[in-house]
């Protein structure tokens, strides 16, 4: 992320915050803009066998919001996703064209990397194309009509449940499949060999996304996903639209 703000200097206004927990500000890495503290997590939402201090995404995007008065827009990735040095450069290219929010797409690449070193090579892979949402970039203007519920981060849901405020909360929407902006180092699938042990989490999140799509009439869901798949189908082959 530094990488890409620093090639951004001069081109796009980048500011890096953090949400931590007080136990985790020594690690903040220096150049990021500390946001208070978090306090609460899913521990204090709910009952689980194995309890993991999990933040909320609302707690970590309201501090966000709140530490960025006078910023267009707001980003939000993974903690596990890396960015391209371009990244800042074309996001404010996509910002250009008017969207209100757009997902970004990441690849996976091996896991081979091991050193500080091989950083030149880990941006050269173009690695293989991953179906999930883990990076997210929307107007300020737009978070607060986002419903995030209490849903967490660290387990499936997470995803759906931006892309989703975001699909139905913007009038200009894309999800953009096939650039190479993010990605992610090795094949993680500990959720996978996990699922049992941490299904709670998954049934918290799965209950959460049921109270966030309730009061959406079906109709307005289908048009708004209708709408994008007429999009998909006027777009260039640089980008694809879900």
């Amino acid at each position: 992320m530094k990488n890409a703000q620093a090639q951004a200097q001069g081109k796009v206004n980048v500011t890096l915050y953090s949400a931590q927990y007080s136990e985790d500000e020594s690690i903040v890495p220096d150049g990021f803009v500390k946001t208070p503290n978090l306090e609460t997590s899913v521990l204090d939402v709910g009952k689980f066998a194995v309890p993991r201090k999990l933040p909320l995404i609302k707690d970590i995007l309201d501090r966000l919001y709140e530490a960025s008065p006078n910023v267009d827009y707001l980003i939000y990735t993974n903690v596990d996703i890396a960015l391209q040095p371009y990244f800042y450069t074309d996001v404010a290219k996509f910002i250009e064209q008017g969207y209100d929010s757009f997902v970004i797409n990441r690849r996976t690449i091996s896991d081979s990397y091991k050193s500080v070193a091989d950083i030149p090579l880990i941006y050269a892979e173009k690695g293989q194309p991953h179906p999930g949402h883990d990076c997210f970039v929307f107007k300020r203007s737009l978070y607060p009509k986002l419903n995030l519920g209490l849903v967490c981060i660290g387990t499936i849901w997470i995803g759906k449940c931006i892309y989703i405020n975001c699909l139905l909360n913007s009038d200009k929407f894309a999800q953009f499949k096939d650039l190479y902006l993010t990605f992610h180092v090795g094949k993680d699938g500990s959720w996978r060999r996990n699922r049992e042990k941490f299904k709670d989490y998954t049934l918290h999140n799965s209950q959460e996304m049921i109270k966030i799509m309730e009061p959406i009439p079906l109709i307005i869901f289908l048009l708004k996903t209708l709408n994008i798949l007429i999009i998909k189908s006027e777009k260039s082959s640089f980008s694809s639209i879900f």
